[in-house]
């Protein structure tokens, strides 16, 4: 195997990896809060307060800004070099800080407008004045993630991926740690939080700022000037930037809705994180592998070589979120239940984030499948049809949540949400069937789609079946049950799925031979 390849299956086995330990790493995070915080008020004040910096982080950090930012820096590291490439560097840097600056002081000056036009339903003066000291305290945090995500564009630029990757575990080790230490010695758990919030952005940063010094790179500030290089940056980042404001409204829309329900924000929070973690792992695994491979195919005029990576990577999705969805449906109580219940977190909250994860989870496949099929327009260098898509979709989400509250509750949130996807997913395949061959349904996807489906029904009823068993024979066992579930789960898709022609372990070691092959 060359050293390209070599260098690859490393990058990707790097980032899987750590992405999965920090999926993990937040998921004990979520427990803890749960456990302390539970869905009160306090929680609530703190998860808004934790989403307005991320939510800025996506749009300009992770979002606009890298995407045109680590494609220019690549360039020039290739034709001009390191040193050229790291005065591109610090020119970015530069003006990626002075716009981070002015942005958190006007947040600071004006939180409360910022936590209204987040969570405007806080009506409780206590809990409004507690989300706006938690948000002001950790605003700042963008300023830090914002330059760590900087910084991992280089990295990875070099080929230096597990600093960047590692990096994200980081924010969960400190919360973690903070929580137990604030804990023990009985400190205000909230604030406890947000301010290891802002010590795990300086960690973050650390981290990378270190790796990057090891291969000979240091990016300094300067006073920011808009020379063509940050003009181009700025020209390129454009279309991620709308597209990053499409996702966050839809965000802002969810908690807006739920802020008028008391313990809402939480239920939702919780709800998502759990549904979050199978789209997660297997959704590193798609956007890591297919975008470059279909973008090689399209650009050698290999459409069937295309039409194959697609149904492929739809296949592989479909047997691991089906599955994955069914379950979610099938007994969100007693995954709820063994996962929070405990401390602060009560049956009824159990109760409301179930259902919340009932709907978040129909919407998977359709969140899966969207990663999928968006692939198929970036290799094209279409970018305008999917971003019109998310637009269309947004007004969807925004329709079903807002208009669906008075009758659904907060569940209306979560069913906009849904709703929404599928309707993305519905507008991409419908748009991608322009660009003919490369996109079609082969016969085995056809032919495997309704197998994979029905193994994974038949799973759900045994899982189904031994919760209800549980429930009624050992209530107080539900950690063992859930445990004796998830086996028995395993175990029921496989064999039905290998009963039923819904995968092929033939299949599974020609892939693994592949990967091996020189």
């Amino acid at each position: 195997m060359t050293v390209a390849p070599i260098r690859l299956l490393h990058g990707f086995a790097t980032v899987g990896s750590w992405t999965l330990i920090s999926r993990a790493l937040g998921f004990v995070r979520d427990v803890a809060i749960a456990w302390l915080l539970g869905a009160g008020p306090v929680a609530e004040a703190f998860f808004v307060a934790f989403r307005l910096p991320n939510m800025f982080r996506r749009l300009f950090a992770e979002g606009a800004f890298n995407m045109a930012f680590v494609p220019l820096f690549a360039k020039r590291l290739e034709g001009e070099g390191k040193a050229a490439a790291s005065d591109f560097g610090t020119e970015a840097m530069s003006a990626l800080f002075a716009v981070l600056v002015v942005l958190t002081i006007i947040a600071e000056l004006t939180m409360p407008w910022f936590v209204l036009a987040l969570a405007s339903g806080f009506d409780d003066p206590d809990k409004f004045e507690l989300a706006v000291l938690f948000s002001r305290i950790g605003f700042p945090y963008i300023v830090f993630i914002s330059l760590t995500a900087l910084y991992s564009g280089v990295l990875n630029s070099f080929g230096k991926f597990a600093a960047a990757a590692a990096a994200p575990t980081l924010l969960n080790i400190v919360l973690i740690a903070a929580m137990v230490i604030g804990w023990a010695l009985g400190w205000n758990i909230g604030l406890t939080l947000v301010w290891s919030e802002i010590v795990a952005g300086i960690a973050q940063l650390g981290m990378v700022v270190w790796a990057a010094r090891r291969i000979g790179v240091s990016l300094g500030l300067r006073w920011p000037r808009l020379t063509p290089a940050v003009r181009r940056l700025v020209v390129l980042g454009i279309p991620g930037a709308l597209a990053g404001g499409v996702m966050q409204i839809n965000l802002v829309v969810g908690t807006q809705v739920a802020s008028y329900f008391d313990g809402a924000v939480g239920w939702l929070w919780y709800a998502d994180r759990l549904y979050q973690l199978p789209l997660g792992v297997v959704g590193v695994a798609v956007g890591v592998v297919l975008l470059p491979e279909l973008s090689r195919r399209v650009r050698a005029g290999d459409t069937q070589g295309a039409g194959s990576a697609l149904n492929r990577a739809s296949e592989f999705c479909l047997l691991l979120t089906l599955p994955a969805t069914v379950a979610l449906v099938a007994v969100p109580n007693l995954i709820t239940g063994v996962l929070f219940e405990r401390g602060a977190f009560d049956a009824a909250d159990t109760a409301a984030t179930a259902a919340a994860l009932t709907v978040y989870a129909l919407g998977l496949p359709a969140f899966m499948l969207q990663k999928v099929v968006q692939p198929a327009f970036f290799a094209r260098e279409d970018t305008r049809r999917p971003l019109n898509y998310a637009a269309v979709s947004m007004l969807v989400n925004i329709v079903v949540a807002v208009g669906g509250a008075p009758v659904a509750g907060f569940l209306a949130a979560a069913a906009g949400t849904t709703i929404a996807g599928w309707v993305n997913l519905y507008l991409l395949w419908r748009g991608a069937r322009h660009f003919g061959a490369g996109v079609e349904i082969d016969a085995r996807l056809a032919e495997r789609t309704p197998r994979i489906a029905a193994a994974s029904l038949a799973m759900g009823a045994i899982v189904l079946a031994l919760a209800e068993a549980q429930a009624a024979l050992l209530p107080e066992w539900r950690a063992a049950g859930l445990a004796v579930v998830v086996a028995a789960g395993v175990a029921a898709y496989g064999a039905a799925g290998s009963a039923m022609g819904a995968f092929k372990t033939a299949d599974l070691r020609a892939a693994v031979s592949r990967g091996r092959r020189p």
